[in-house]
């Protein structure tokens, strides 16, 4: 179909079927341009939520989780010697010298969540027997599941998850990456001394609660 117009004495053509073509491409490739990103981000992993900073919420849900004992909890040891250009606290395969203050910090701080209600675990790794030390009063050795997690964390996890009961495993950054991947969420790239809080709760399976960085448990409130 044709629409013929005259304007100021010239004469044109207008192919009506042909304009509502490139019409309709512009709209699909329009509609293309918007939903290929929404797509990707709604396939995407979700983000692990920060429990501090005021997020209230989120430490509401781990206060009630942690009361009923439906946490798993992976703590990443503090700094680590070998990396570090600070004076060790023993030997170059533990920890540094000034981070013993970090991890008796951390300690109050499950200890006033409470740890009657907590089983603890760390890897044989120096740094997280010393970590584990400072940070609870107590170590384990020979728990290697701790340190070769790969493939393994979430399922090692569940199978030492007492009912009841929180689970404290004092591991690895490799550990926490894998224990994410195994929940499908993107990795958080975890302080040291950073925490990793995983509920339970649910009977839909583990959930992923968040993390809290070493130096951000004063900022974590329920109020």
């Amino acid at each position: 179909m044709e629409l013929r117009l005259s304007l100021f004495g010239v004469k044109r053509s207008i192919n009506l079927s042909a304009l509502a073509r490139f019409r309709n491409t512009w709209v699909v490739l329009a509609a293309s341009v918007l939903v290929i990103p929404l797509t990707l981000w709604l396939l995407a992993p979700a983000t692990v939520p920060d429990l501090a900073h005021g997020n209230v919420a989120g430490a509401k849900a781990l206060a009630a989780d942690w009361a009923r004992g439906d946490v798993i909890v992976l703590v990443r040891h503090v700094e680590r010697c070998d990396h570090s250009k600070a004076p060790c606290l023993s030997g170059n395969d533990g920890i540094t010298d000034r981070s013993r203050s970090v991890a008796v910090a951390v300690g109050a701080q499950f200890e006033h969540l409470g740890l009657n209600n907590a089983e603890i675990y760390n890897s044989p790794s120096m740094r997280t027997v010393q970590t584990a030390g400072y940070m609870f009063n107590r170590a384990a050795s020979g728990e290697e599941w701790l340190i070769d997690c790969k493939g393994r964390m979430l399922q090692d996890a569940l199978a030492h998850k007492i009912p009841g009961r929180n689970l404290i495993l004092v591991t690895h950054s490799e550990c926490m990456g894998q224990l994410e991947k195994d929940l499908d969420v993107l990795a958080s790239n975890p302080g040291y001394g950073s925490s990793l809080f995983v509920s339970t709760a649910s009977p839909a399976g583990p959930k992923m609660l968040g993390f809290i960085e070493a130096s951000d448990w004063r900022t974590v409130t329920t109020r």
